[in-house]
């Protein structure tokens, strides 16, 4: 069975060896920030360093068992090659299955031979590696160093660990500050333009008011005018309807008076109520009918007697 040096290498240690540095913008970052973070890096190289190690040593051993094994195995091989020879030369008749199995087993030693230059290769590989990380350890160590300092003189930490936790829970704590500072900020904006909008919608309901009174005020000035127009017109209607009163009084007692000198020189019967003018004029005019008619039959046939009771009515 043939092996892929590149395949194994890329499986078992894919997501081990190459740790991916996380890529920051560091001009935005305070120093104290980026130790922090530099501290974290190193902590995960140490951490992943330390386990390649390990995963390093188990295959060291691994594969010097797989030597043991295969030079075991080797001798075994001669041993039965040897025994195989033997064989041949008692029993031809099982030369045939003797030469397959000696064919399978230099197959056999053929895949021992290419593992192990997979596993030279492998280990070329974790000793470059390992190289590159040592370097990474030289270059971060004056951050851990600046760490080490720093919680030398703080009084509130005990380890780095805790000051690194501490850091990214005030980071957690601002992102969430700002967080609910653009939600308010958002809020304020969308009240401010409510209230702006309220403000024009009260602005133009004050304005139309202010219309509607204006027009209401020239209306109540109209109707006061008018007011006064008809109060002049009623107090002149009252002070005519008083005149024409004391003249209708005046009237109805002249027309009584006459009415009694009438009925009192004519001898007649006053049959007409005292508040009845209309009847007592009807009345009067038909004497004066009666006289008329009198004086014109006397001027008629006592044209003398005519003229001196006109000169002495005069």
């Amino acid at each position: 069975m043939a092996f892929n040096l590149d395949d194994y290498f890329r499986t078992a240690f894919e997501g081990k060896l190459l740790v991916k540095m996380p890529e920051r913008e560091d001009e935005y970052l305070t120093p104290a920030t980026r130790l922090l973070e530099k501290r974290r890096e190193m902590a995960e190289i140490e951490h992943a360093l330390l386990a390649q190690k390990e995963d390093f040593q188990m295959k060291m051993e691994s594969l010097q068992q797989r030597r043991d094994e295969l030079e075991r195995k080797e001798e075994e091989l001669k041993d039965s090659v040897f025994k195989f020879d033997k064989f041949l030369k008692e029993n031809d008749s099982k030369r045939s299955r003797a030469e397959k199995k000696a064919n399978a087993e230099r197959l056999v030693i053929t895949l021992k031979e290419k593992e192990t230059a997979r596993l030279q290769e492998e280990i070329k590989l974790l000793t470059q590696r390992r190289e590159q990380l040592g370097k990474h350890v030289e270059k971060y160590a004056i951050f851990q160093s600046y760490l080490q300092n720093v919680l030398e003189k703080s009084e509130e930490f005990q380890d780095i660990s805790e000051m690194v936790n501490r850091f990214n829970t005030l980071v957690a704590t601002q992102a969430k500050l700002m967080e609910r500072e653009s939600d308010s900020q958002e809020t304020m904006e969308l009240e401010r333009a409510r209230l702006h909008q309220y403000t024009e919608e009260m602005q133009n309901g004050i304005l139309q008011l202010n219309n509607e009174l204006a027009g209401l005020k020239i209306k109540l000035e109209k109707a006061q005018s008018t007011t006064l127009q008809l109060e002049s017109k009623w107090a002149h209607i009252q002070n005519t309807a008083v005149k024409k009163t004391l003249l209708i009084g005046k009237i109805k007692m002249a027309t009584f008076n006459i009415f009694q000198i009438l009925t009192k020189q004519m001898r007649l019967q006053p049959d007409v109520p005292v508040n009845d003018p209309l009847g007592q004029l009807d009345k009067i005019q038909d004497c004066m009918t009666d006289l008329f008619d009198i004086l014109t039959k006397v001027k008629k046939y006592y044209p003398t007697v005519y003229t001196h009771a006109l000169a002495a009515a005069n």
